[in-house]
């Protein structure tokens, strides 16, 4: 599907990027952090934080890490995250959703914002293009989890909305409520999941050319080198062939 192969481009750039292993520490402590600081620090009580533990432990993130980005939640003068949401447009109309969270609304913001602007593409305002995303969870399971047939109907049982499934592994849509619970289903079914989280998923993709994903891409990996940016999310698809070429 069309969707399906634009949504694994992103993600696998994204991956990339997650081998700047100290970077991505903080972004998954921030996020633990700030999920145990808004309710309880007993991830079993606490949906947010138990998917911010999962991500992190998906990284090899140590327990000591873990453990500490929890404790920063009740100290004393330990900093205060606001979540910020920036949308706007890269090159060929791509559509893109930067979240974020800052202690400094005004630095992340210019950050974002030049990013944008010195490759090829223009913040816009909020709510300027997530009308054409849908927020939904998401759970990510490699191939080897099962054939499609086996992870379809461990879906259904699950109370998932929908799955994509190719050679790549299978993406299992929710209803953003509902991901901690149909998450806790599939892992007695399936195992544990290789990512479980909160995603923006485009109504409509764009497919774009070489030249333009060249400069799309290198916005996409700007952004996600700052350390307040949590997530990028597009709606875009980009030809394998052109991948291979990009590296």
């Amino acid at each position: 599907m069309a969707g399906h192969s634009k949504f694994k481009n992103i993600m696998h750039r994204k991956g990339a990027q997650d081998k700047k292993r100290s970077g991505l520490f903080s972004k998954l402590s921030r996020e633990i952090t700030v999920a145990a600081k808004m309710g309880m620090s007993d991830p079993d009580m606490n949906p947010r934080l138990r998917l911010a533990i999962n991500a992190a432990k998906a990284q090899s993130m140590p327990k000591d890490n873990i453990q500490r980005a929890i404790d920063k939640a009740s100290a004393a003068g330990g900093e205060d995250y606001m979540e910020v949401r920036y949308e706007g447009y890269g090159p060929a109309g791509v559509a893109l959703i930067v979240e974020a969270l800052t202690d400094n609304r005004n630095r992340t913001a210019t950050n974002v914002r030049t990013a944008f602007s010195k490759n090829g593409g223009n913040l816009g305002s909020e709510g300027s293009v997530s009308h054409g995303f849908e927020r939904l969870g998401l759970i990510e399971y490699p191939s080897g989890a099962g054939d499609e047939d086996k992870v379809l109907e461990a879906a259904i049982e699950a109370g998932a909305q929908d799955v994509e499934s190719s050679e790549d592994g299978h993406e299992i849509w929710t209803a953003p409520e509902d991901l901690h619970e149909v998450a806790g289903n599939l892992e007695a079914a399936l195992g544990e999941a290789e990512s479980v989280k909160l995603a923006w998923k485009p109504s409509l993709t764009v497919e774009i050319d070489e030249g333009a994903a060249a400069t799309l891409l290198r916005l996409v990996d700007t952004l996600d080198d700052d350390d307040d940016v949590q997530t990028v999310w597009g709606n875009y698809e980009i030809a394998d062939e052109i991948m291979e070429k990009l590296g």
